[in-house]
């Protein structure tokens, strides 16, 4: 469908619903989507979504996704109160990735930093290049043990 469809002149409007039956999800019905904070640009998150956490974020505005973890919708912010609210969403040239375009709530990290990307890798290191904003304990009740390790409490996003 998309391929069809690619060529036309920017401004073109086509029914929401059949663009959305192009979209190609994988074997398991999901479609990555790339979380981007809608005023500064910057890259927030990776999640899953499936046909049902799509639909109801279109539905509602406020940004659905499927915890393959859980097996189940993940409504972002629903354990830690760091919401997302949909401000566009885009579909990439493939049908194969979203975009969300949102405006998030606090950090969209569960490590309490205000996205997931904060690992660089810079030659033969890798650097840490942002500091949580909020301790995870306070948003998700993590336990650290001696030396660092998190154990996970049942509100735990991941």
């Amino acid at each position: 469908m998309l391929k069809d469809i690619e060529n036309l002149p920017r401004g073109s409007r086509l029914p929401r619903s059949e663009v959305l039956a192009g979209l190609r999800l994988n074997a398991d019905g999901l479609i990555p989507a790339i979380a981007q904070q809608h005023d500064t640009g910057e890259v927030l998150m990776m999640a899953w979504m499936n046909e049902e956490a799509l639909n109801e974020t279109l539905a509602t505005g406020r940004v659905c996704y499927y915890s393959r973890s859980r097996g189940r919708l993940w409504r972002k912010g629903e354990s830690s109160g760091q919401v997302q609210h949909l401000k566009g969403l885009y579909i990439d040239c493939d049908g194969d990735t979203l975009l969300l375009r949102v405006d998030q709530t606090g950090p969209a990290c569960h490590t309490g930093r205000s996205g997931c990307f904060f690992f660089r890798v810079d030659g033969n290191e890798v650097v840490i290049t942002a500091n949580p904003l909020i301790d995870p304990e306070t948003l998700y009740g993590v336990h650290r043990a001696p030396g660092g390790a998190g154990t996970q409490s049942p509100k735990d996003p991941r």
